[in-house]
């Protein structure tokens, strides 16, 4: 296999249903690919298996050319919801993954205090989830996920639940962050200007069952290309795709 994470013809069904039907991505090491398409698509199914939180009934995932079809554990999968425990502290509740691999608390502790400053959190160690903003708990929980020391992220709406401006904030950050640590990025969202800010490359998903129905290389981004024709013309053939 040539490229760092991938899939390929993944078929996954329920009750004798296929919900997702011949899926094959590919994610370049340090890339970042999003996943659009409307709702009940199969986009969380999907990263479910490539999670390997479910298993396909046919297909096969690959990380670094190694088969890990429902291998739990080899990439990182952060949902939605950012899932703190309210009673644990933020730090507490960012080293989970490192206690649950047999680290020690104090050693954990100190191995993830040292990520806080990048994070934005440094102060808020003792805090508790109710204390922080809605950005700063997806950042926590952004930081939990990078815990788990993978390089893959599979990312389910990390941002839907933000403000506009909160949102857009968390957005740069993001991918700072990835390209600061070097994460390739797989993220499901169904904000097509948020898929063209971030990503490299947008799959669009489509039909029942879902299939991939396009394949969107971004063109070359700068400071200006929110603004730029072919931010424009981009936008306008992925609404087309999703049926907007």
């Amino acid at each position: 296999m040539g490229e760092f994470f991938s899939c390929e013809d993944i078929t996954k069904n329920y009750e004798g249903e296929p919900v997702v039907q011949g899926i094959s991505l590919e994610l370049p090491d340090g890339g970042f690919i999003s996943l659009l398409g409307p709702s009940g698509v199969g986009k969380t199914t999907l990263f479910n298996v490539l999670a390997g939180v479910d298993t396909p009934d046919a297909g096969k995932v690959f990380l670094r050319g190694e088969d890990i079809t429902g291998i739990s554990g080899r990439v990182s999968y952060m949902l939605q919801k950012d899932l703190l425990l309210e009673y644990r502290t933020v730090l507490d509740n960012v080293i989970l993954p490192l206690l649950i691999r047999g680290e020690k608390k104090k050693n954990a502790r100190e191995q993830a205090a040292a990520f806080f400053p990048m994070f934005g959190l440094e102060g808020y160690e003792r805090k508790y989830p109710h204390q922080l903003s809605g950005g700063m708990r997806q950042r926590a929980a952004l930081l939990r996920t990078c815990m788990t020391q993978t390089q893959v992220i599979l990312l389910d709406e990390p941002f839907s639940a933000l403000d506009a401006i909160t949102r857009r904030k968390m957005q740069h950050w993001y991918a700072d962050i990835s390209a600061r640590m070097k994460l390739s990025t797989l993220f499901i969202t169904h904000d097509v200007e948020e898929a063209l800010l971030l990503s490299d490359t947008v799959y669009v998903m489509n039909g029942k069952p879902g299939r991939i129905a396009h394949k969107i290389e971004v063109s070359k981004r700068d400071s200006d290309f929110s603004v730029s024709k072919e931010f424009s013309e981009q936008k306008r053939f992925i609404l087309e795709a999703i049926g907007v």
